[in-house]
């Protein structure tokens, strides 16, 4: 899938789209482990970024992306409008994190 056909928008501009293949996710669910929790708890510290959760959110993201791409691409979509993320943590330290959106072809 080109993922410049991936959008926070409902509509894509110079595109017609042709069909509604309906609700599309990918999910991840991701803890740091206990080094990584001693890393980041040293560098709250200090203040500013800390970089080891940024990096693990980050990572959770693009997880969650590229799942919600692939089932994208298995229901026969070459586009997706709408998407947005949603993160919960479902224990302490264990975060999910849903990336979603609605599956459309287009020309």
């Amino acid at each position: 899938m080109d993922h410049s056909l991936v959008t926070t928008a409902f509509e894509l501009p110079g595109h017609a789209i042709t069909r509604t293949l309906g609700l599309i996710r990918g999910i991840t669910v991701r803890s740091r482990s206990v080094f990584g929790n001693f890393g980041a708890a040293i560098q709250s510290l200090f203040g500013g970024n800390i970089t080891l959760y940024s990096e693990l959110c980050e990572h959770a993201r693009i997880e969650a992306y590229d799942i919600m791409i692939q089932h994208a691409t298995a229901v026969g979509a070459n586009a997706i409008i709408g998407v947005r993320y949603d993160a919960t943590e479902i224990a302490p330290g264990i975060t999910e994190v849903l990336c979603y959106g609605t599956a459309v072809t287009v020309m």
